[in-house]
């Protein structure tokens, strides 16, 4: 084993502290990361609060970029100094039809996830990159296109990843209107992509107060959705509406905006839903969800916000403010997403 240090929760912890971090040796498709920049994402907040099982421990922290610094003897694709990126999922069976189509995201024998996950090969617990170093199967780190800000490209490897999942299998593009509800962390990704992507995009808000963000963001127009007259002028408007919403809400209003044979895609409240089927049935309209995305995806993600200069909203603070950034986000208190600087760790 190597030693790295990092922010971890003991037991019945619900805060993190500085401690030492075991990673494995280096297997033979294995590179060695230092992490420098994590984004914090309401996972790691959920995980930290709700950890109170005696004897275990937790370390957050599932999208990060960082710099290649050792790989095992079987590796090809990367060389010591290397930029990359690394997402929320670390290893698949790679051999289910959904690891064969590409969707490791839904691997059959479920995913291994970058941290509270299951390793494959010695049935260890995965811990996160709150810390200075992760070990990571090559075939799961991507490469970091230049032009790309570290800081503000780790959030893409969950956030961004997950809006980008149905952006692009529902093929928005130019002439798509989009619709985006929730203007958080997934939201404000969703909204920066779907402009990117060439559609004409509409931010979903319960306040007329983010019409500034919603034009700094390249939106083209805010519908407010306390307003019954403007819900009801957006009726069967638009072609997609990805809802970013985090927690539970009705679905009918939302699926009233889509149009014909267009679809609602759920990405924030991934839990149960009820709903009409007449909601569905008048107009033929569809439901669906999305969850992380896997290998080409996720590659093809990254080249794309380089190419065209995408990249998260970020509020950088020093590792050692983590307590400070999963309280704040529990409060709401970020535009749009927090990432942690892991050089103070070193």
């Amino acid at each position: 084993m190597r030693t790295t240090v990092g922010w971890r929760a003991d037991g019945p912890a619900t805060t993190l502290r500085r401690a030492s971090v075991e990673r494995r040796d280096l297997r033979p498709d294995d590179i060695a990361v230092r992490v420098d920049h994590c984004g914090v994402c309401h996972t790691d907040l959920h995980a930290v609060r709700a950890h109170r099982e005696a004897g275990a421990s937790v370390v957050p922290g599932h999208e990060f970029t960082g710099v290649v610094t050792e790989i095992g003897s079987e590796v090809t694709r990367f060389a010591a100094g290397d930029p990359v990126a690394v997402g929320n999922i670390v290893d698949a069976c790679g051999e289910c039809a959904m690891c064969r189509a590409g969707q490791e995201n839904f691997c059959h024998a479920f995913p291994t996830l970058t941290y509270g996950g299951t390793d494959r090969h010695d049935g260890s617990a995965t811990l996160g990159a709150y810390s200075r170093e992760y070990v990571v199967r090559d075939r799961f780190a991507y490469r970091l296109p230049a032009g790309l800000d570290p800081a503000a490209a780790a959030p893409l490897l969950c956030a961004g990843i997950s809006v980008w999942e149905p952006l692009s299998t529902l093929g928005v593009g130019p002439g798509t209107r989009v619709a985006v509800a929730g203007l958080g962390g997934l939201g404000h990704l969703a909204v920066k992509l779907a402009v990117a992507l060439g559609a004409d995009t509409t931010i979903i808000s319960r306040s007329a107060g983010k019409a500034g963000d919603a034009r700094r963001l390249g939106a083209h127009d805010v519908v407010v959705s306390t307003d019954p007259d403007r819900m009801a002028a957006a009726r069967d408007r638009f072609d997609v509406v990805i809802d970013t919403i985090p927690a539970p809400h009705d679905l009918g209003p939302y699926l009233r905006l889509v149009a014909m044979d267009g679809t609602l895609n759920l990405v924030g409240h991934l839990g149960q839903v009820t709903l009409q089927v007449m909601d569905l049935l008048v107009g033929r309209k569809k439901l669906s969800s999305a969850g992380s995305g896997g290998r080409p995806a996720t590659a093809a993600l990254l080249d794309f916000c380089a190419e065209h200069g995408v990249a998260a909203d970020v509020e950088l603070l020093p590792s050692a403010r983590v307590n400070e950034a999963l309280d704040r986000l529990e409060r709401n208190d970020v535009r749009y997403r927090f990432v942690l600087d892991m050089s103070d760790l070193s």
